[in-house]
């Protein structure tokens, strides 16, 4: 079967373990390649698929909704299971969310779940005022044509405080990255938001939380409402001298290790 196939991205592994990479929203799967390839160094098979209607232009994202971005993440993990006996999920942003939901709707096939900056809306230090003060009606105004059509520029920062690494980022257009946030993709991540808190009592897949203190995109207030309301067994830590994208960022090496760690520690199945 072929698994590196356009956007996607596959590299087999030693330990009979899997690591599932999901994306964020405008992402694509080339911005988990840096981690893959630290999994994939301890051992584990990585398989990062690209989400339904991203890699192509804000167009196409924004005919697509979160359920679709869901069914990906159940799609590709029926992909990865011959190639591993055991698999994880670890997704960067709504990333995260998307495999906490895939882990519950299906725990057999997910056995652990790493979440790294968690976001329900834009609320990061350097996000523009007005960002806020839409925030909280974004899925209402999502349904007036004018508002739906409109895109929002990402910060400065990319979400990245090391400045060689954002160079690098910059350039990532060509692999699919889309350089602007769809009105209507915003709206979508709420809705995800909304469904995911819902759900999250009922939860009792093993969950690992990683948030920056500094992220510039969404406040640790996210992930400290995760840590809280989640019905399983969990564990919250703080990255530090990194903004948004923690797992390219300044301590990627602690992401990938706290990662490792904490799927070593919960091998078990996650209905056990």
């Amino acid at each position: 079967m072929q698994m590196s196939d356009g956007l996607s991205y596959f590299l087999e592994g030693s330990n009979g373990k899997g690591v599932l990479l999901v994306h964020g929203l405008t992402g694509a799967p080339a911005e988990m390649k840096m981690l893959a390839r630290q999994l994939n160094r301890k051992g584990y098979s990585v398989y990062a698929p690209l989400l339904a209607g991203h890699g192509v232009d804000m167009a196409t994202l924004t005919r697509s909704r979160w359920q679709d971005w869901l069914e990906s993440v159940h799609e590709a993990t029926e992909k990865f299971a011959p190639y591993t006996d055991k698999t994880f999920a670890a997704g960067i942003c709504i990333g995260g969310k998307l495999s906490m939901m895939a882990a519950h709707q299906k725990p057999d096939s997910i056995k652990a779940v790493a979440i790294y900056s968690p976001c329900f809306h834009y609320d990061g230090w350097n996000v523009p005022h007005y960002y806020w003060l839409l925030s909280p009606f974004i899925e209402l105004l999502s349904h007036i044509p004018a508002v739906a059509r409109l895109n929002f520029s990402e910060t400065s920062a990319l979400g990245i405080k090391d400045e060689r690494i954002r160079r690098m980022m910059e350039s990532m257009s060509a692999e699919g990255v889309i350089d602007k946030f769809p009105g209507k993709g915003i709206a979508e991540m709420y809705r995800l938001g909304k469904a995911l808190k819902k759900t999250l009592p009922q939860m009792r897949t093993p969950t690992l939380i990683l948030h920056a203190m500094e992220d510039d995109l969404s406040s640790p207030k996210h992930a400290r409402y995760i840590s809280r309301h989640i019905g399983g067994p969990h564990q919250l830590k703080w990255i530090e001298d990194s903004y948004h994208m923690i797992h390219v960022d300044r301590q990627r090496q602690k992401v990938g290790d706290y990662t490792a760690e904490f799927f070593e520690a919960n091998n078990a199945p996650a209905h056990a």
